[in-house]
């Protein structure tokens, strides 16, 4: 259950230009091996350990099952939990990418996951499932390599990055760049820009949650000069600067905006149109980086999708939070695409 590594042989060419060499994939199996898998797919600032940040759908009769399933998980490319990125040495050299590491987008880190389950001799995908950003990556696997996968669920997510979350993630980058520490990216590892990468996350989680949630859980307390709500961003910010690299923050909210699906291969509509694997895509009542109107918009476009709406308070990050209630989602979709099983039909590349 320890988390292994994949290095890529090859150099890894990007979709923006210019290549990668000697790159490494960070990953977790839980299962028995075998030719066919179910691939989890993570968010922005999560790791190849589904197990730890979406416990609630691993068990037996669960989502995920290891005794019935095996079940791959990477950590992307560009992040900071094991797979290359901006913290990595380059090659041949003593320093990290650091601000230097070139641009990668979703399709890049989807191409880096079929070659680690072509390494480890998977043929099919049983199950592509993720949210957030890992519901990007979903949309990806089934545009990219429908004859690979037999159903999906992606989760908090639209067809493209709309101009409201783009927004959002420049002023987060904003509040990095604009410390004092971080000097055009180039930080000592001991010296992060702690008050820049702090301020991007209590930006972040502020479009994470919802106002019905700060309201139930921060009331005003009558005190002027301190609010409840301020110490929990200000926790949450500390926390993340503890774990996370700031240039690896600022690539993958850079991936995350040029999230199109229809980016090179004609109107969105059209290309989600051609998409026959089966999906079920979940919507969050309470989000508000993307709102039901705009993933009940993405279903509509698909050839083979149902919308499911997870109601919950918490705002977009209630999949991370109603684990429970989102298990029973999925897997009575999963339960009732078995008793009425369609023929399933690739769509052209």
């Amino acid at each position: 259950m320890t988390t292994r590594f994949f290095d890529v042989s090859a150099a890894f060419l990007l979709e923006e230009g210019g290549t990668l060499d000697n790159v490494r994939v960070a990953y977790r199996t839980w299962g028995e091996p075998r030719s066919n898998a179910t691939l989890v797919c993570h968010a922005l600032t999560g790791s190849a350990d589904a197990d730890d940040w979406w416990q609630g759908l691993f068990g037996p009769g669960r989502v995920l099952d290891p005794g019935k399933s095996f079940i791959v998980s990477a950590n992307v490319l560009g992040s900071c939990y094991g797979t290359t990125g901006p913290a990595s040495t380059k090659p041949e050299r003593l320093s990290p990418y650091g601000p230097g590491f070139p641009t990668v987008t979703i399709r890049d880190m989807v191409r880096l996951q079929a070659a680690l389950l072509d390494h480890l001799g998977i043929d099919r995908l049983d199950l592509v499932i993720g949210g957030s950003m890992g519901g990007m990556q979903v949309l990806e696997w089934a545009i990219e390599y429908p004859e690979r996968v037999d159903a999906i669920v992606p989760i908090g997510v639209g067809p493209s990055q709309s101009p409201w979350s783009i927004a959002l993630s420049e002023a987060q980058r904003s509040a990095i760049k604009g410390d004092s520490r971080f000097r055009g990216g180039r930080y000592r590892p001991e010296r992060p820009p702690r008050a820049g990468l702090a301020t991007a996350r209590q930006i972040a989680m502020c479009s994470y949650r919802s106002p019905q949630n700060f309201n139930a859980r921060f009331p005003r307390n009558g005190d002027l000069a301190s609010f409840d709500v301020q110490s929990y961003l200000r926790y949450q910010g500390d926390k993340l600067v503890d774990r996370f690299d700031a240039n690896a923050y600022l690539t993958l909210i850079a991936a995350m905006d040029t999230h199109d699906v229809g980016r090179g291969r004609g109107p969105a509509a059209e290309v989600l149109g051609r998409v026959r694997t089966p999906a079920l895509v979940v919507a969050i009542s309470s989000d508000v980086l993307y709102p039901v109107a705009e993933v009940a918009a993405l279903t509509a476009s698909m050839g083979n999708a149902e919308l499911a709406i997870l109601d919950a308070p918490h705002g977009h990050d209630s999949f991370l939070v109603e684990t429970e209630r989102l298990n029973e989602l999925v897997v009575g979709w999963l339960e009732s695409r078995v008793t009425n099983r369609e023929p399933r039909v690739a769509s052209p590349r």
